[in-house]
């Protein structure tokens, strides 16, 4: 045994030296590597900076109801006024009657649908074309994960395929399906009138958009009080959020203008002036660039300035936001990145198309390696980043710039149709 540790020391030591060898060999080949190369993509540079703020909205919050509380509005959906918002039931049986209620009312349309049917061939094939492009629908929705309109397309595939049954799958005689009908009616009208006492309807009492989230902000932050925040304020409202209220069933949204009141760098405020348009990137549910007016240049504070943008945009869509960071973007600048080494200043000889005169002429370009060969394609610089260039490809034909082409950053001696020898 003891004879055996120096040899597994000695394996050791080899086993380290050859590594040693390999990574020393890469790391000079890749110093003394005549060229190197960067890949080109596209990019967009933005002169931006951070906004954090708070999204403000004139809200009417709905109080809770006692008994099973049914939502019967989407988030962000819009309701006139006197429209129905929920359903409170007194009890759980109270629930299935109206459960059942709401399936006789479907069974009691398709029904009415079926005795209208012509029965002949042209409206058996629309039915059945109906009932494909609903499970259509049903399925994108599904694939994409939106059920904001999935209970809708579950009752669009069963009604089609209820109404395709009731018109040409039993056999039924329109005589039948009239007694059907007016038999569902009776059952109908006996269970509504013993539910009517049971269940309670709320109303809309003034048009908006609905939303079942209310996070206590509604009566801190209003479009009145928004005009009153310094910096301080506004930072102590985003650090104390009051929680969501359980004393409310939800809210209306009634009015068409929201606001996004931020914190900005004084730097940055400066560069605004109200009535301005600014563009404002949002992430999360919203996810979309926003033109938004400067509604208000507030306060500065401890070299923070209070500004309130507003926009009458996407207030559907903005019903969950509130805490949010938005980049505010001044501008912008798109075209091809590259490295700052790969940029070169090239002198060139050219002759003037009427005395045919030679002059020399720069050009601002990058060398591409192009199958083995150097290639000029010159560019114009937009932006200029810390280690890189936003630039514009010049020129036209195969000698152009663009995404994907490999550009030398290192190498000496080069020159346009050069041949790099690995």
């Amino acid at each position: 045994m003891k004879q055996g540790k120096p040899l597994i020391t000695f394996t050791i030591l080899i086993f380290a030296a050859v590594i040693a060898l390999y990574l020393g060999y890469y790391i000079f080949g890749a110093l003394n590597e005549p060229y190197q190369t960067a890949q080109v993509y596209s990019y967009t540079a933005n002169d931006s900076v951070t906004a954090e703020g708070l999204v403000v909205r004139e809200a009417l919050v709905l109080p809770a109801q006692s008994g099973i509380l049914e939502l019967t509005r989407a988030e962000g959906e819009k309701v006139g006024k006197g429209q129905q918002i929920a359903l409170v039931y007194r009890d759980s049986q109270a629930q299935a009657s109206q459960a059942h209620i709401e399936e006789l009312e479907l069974a009691i349309e398709l029904l009415e649908d079926a005795v209208s049917q012509s029965g002949d061939l042209e409206s058996a094939a629309r039915l059945d074309e109906n009932i494909i492009q609903s499970m259509v629908s049903l399925r994108a929705s599904y694939a994409l994960g939106d059920c904001t309109q999935l209970r809708e397309q579950v009752l669009g595939v069963k009604s089609s395929v209820l109404k395709r049954g009731y018109t040409y799958g039993d056999g039924l005689a329109s005589a039948d399906l009239s007694a059907r009908l007016r038999q569902l009616r009776e059952e109908l009208a006996v269970l509504t009138r013993q539910s009517a006492r049971a269940t309670t309807r709320v109303s809309a009492p003034t048009p908006g958009v609905f939303s079942g989230l209310v996070d206590g902000y509604e009566t801190r932050l209003t479009p009145e009080t928004v005009n009153q925040l310094t910096p301080t304020t506004l930072q102590e409202l985003i650090n104390s959020p009051a929680g969501e209220d359980g004393g409310a069933m939800g809210k209306l949204i009634t009015s068409d203008t929201w606001y996004f009141a931020a914190n900005l760098p004084q730097e940055a405020a400066r560069r605004l002036e109200e009535g301005d348009i600014a563009r404002l990137r949002f992430s999360g549910e919203l996810n979309r660039d926003v033109e938004m007016t400067v509604d208000r240049i507030g306060a500065t504070e401890g070299g923070k300035t209070l500004v309130v943008f507003s926009s009458n945009r996407y207030l559907t869509l903005t019903t969950l936001l509130r805490h949010q960071t938005a980049e505010l973007v001044f501008e912008s600048w798109s075209g091809l990145r590259i490295p700052k080494q790969a940029l070169r200043l090239v002198e060139f000889t050219q002759e003037a198309s009427d005395s045919g005169a030679a002059s020399a002429v720069s050009k601002v370009g990058v060398y591409a390696l192009v199958n083995g060969r150097t290639e000029f394609r010159e560019a114009d610089i937009l932006y200029e980043g810390s280690d890189y260039y936003v630039v514009r490809p010049l020129g036209s034909g195969r000698k152009i710039l663009r995404a994907g082409d490999s550009v030398i950053t290192q190498g000496t001696g080069l020159q346009d149709g050069l041949l790099l020898e690995g």
